[in-house]
């Protein structure tokens, strides 16, 4: 059996796609074509004078006011991966629906350890809300969607809403807290993935491993700083609603990860759907029940009279 070190995890990384295919290199960044019309804001700072990840891209439809806001946080284990690539296909086709776009950037454990990612992504969230005037959106609707570490870090958004350490910088007059997540195949609890990796899965207890880089040192012996970084630590009753997708042969991000994360949202009266994508992997779902379940996941959550729309012309009500 082959086991993946993490040696070799990173040309895994940038080979298997999340959803798309995984972005080039930072140096070289490659904006996604964008629908005519499309009013887009790129490498906005979200903090100011700080560091050069701390920037995001914001698409806004044509026309619209009080727009929805889906903000899509990248994947590429912590270390790679840019704001420039939406790793979604359909994530653009959301602007069409009358939804806003956010593409956040945020530092990589080889810039900063954890929980430096987090508190950068609650720091994009609050300018996004403290802007949300002058750009149309609707404060009182903000997703977060992201994979892989990207699903990492928007399912603490969901569940740390109100975690203290975690808010540093500017704007903390406002919340940052979202009203809706999709989750695609984040880790949880890093000291049980391997307990339930695949036979040839990446092996996540050793000293370089992801996990490992983003703590500042192997998981075993950094528990209090694994225990911070998982959002299950956090899950309490006010959290938002959850969508979350992983697939059964993920050789990276074990099944069970949103097994954990699925079950305490549950007992804790989130709601949550849970659905498995039988034999997907790392991403590059080819089942078409996926991209549906996330737009009516996000019409139901922050476009309520849009969905009920959806739902009376399907029984010819409307």
């Amino acid at each position: 059996m082959r086991l993946i070190t993490s040696t070799a995890f990173l040309f895994l990384i940038l080979s298997v796609p999340l959803v798309s295919a995984e972005p080039p290199p930072q140096n070289s960044p490659v904006r996604p074509e964008v629908p005519a019309g499309t009013r887009v804001y790129p490498d906005v700072s979200y903090v100011a004078g700080g560091h050069a990840l701390q920037k995001l891209d914001l698409y806004l439809p044509e026309q619209g006011e009080n727009l929805p806001l889906i903000i899509w946080i990248h994947g590429g284990a912590w270390r790679s991966g840019g704001k420039e690539q939406l790793q979604a296909s359909q994530l653009l086709d959301f602007l069409a629906d009358g939804y806003a776009i956010a593409s956040v950037d945020y530092r990589l454990s080889q810039h900063a350890t954890f929980p430096a990612q987090i508190q950068d992504c609650k720091a994009a969230v609050r300018w996004l809300r403290a802007h949300a005037e002058r750009y149309g959106l609707d404060p009182d609707r903000f997703g977060a969607w992201g994979p892989s570490a990207g699903g990492h870090l928007v399912a603490l958004l969901g569940t740390a809403g109100d975690v203290g350490e975690f808010e540093t910088g500017e704007n903390l007059n406002y919340s940052s807290r979202v009203q809706a997540v999709a989750d695609f195949f984040g880790p949880t609890d890093f000291l049980q993935m391997d307990a339930h990796r695949l036979p040839e899965g990446l092996v996540h207890g050793l000293p370089d491993s992801p996990e490992a880089r983003l703590v500042g040192g192997p998981i075993e012996l950094n528990r209090d700083k694994v225990a911070k970084a998982n959002p299950i630590t956090y899950v309490s009753e006010d959290d938002p609603p959850f969508l979350i997708v992983h697939g059964d042969s993920d050789p990276l991000v074990p099944h069970h990860q949103s097994e954990l994360l699925a079950d305490a949202l549950r007992k804790a009266d989130v709601p949550v759907v849970f659905y498995t994508v039988k034999g997907g992997r790392h991403g590059g779902f080819s089942d078409p029940k996926v991209g549906q379940l996330v737009k009516d996941f996000f019409a139901e959550h922050l476009k309520p009279d849009g969905f009920l729309d959806e739902i009376l012309k399907l029984f010819h009500w409307g």
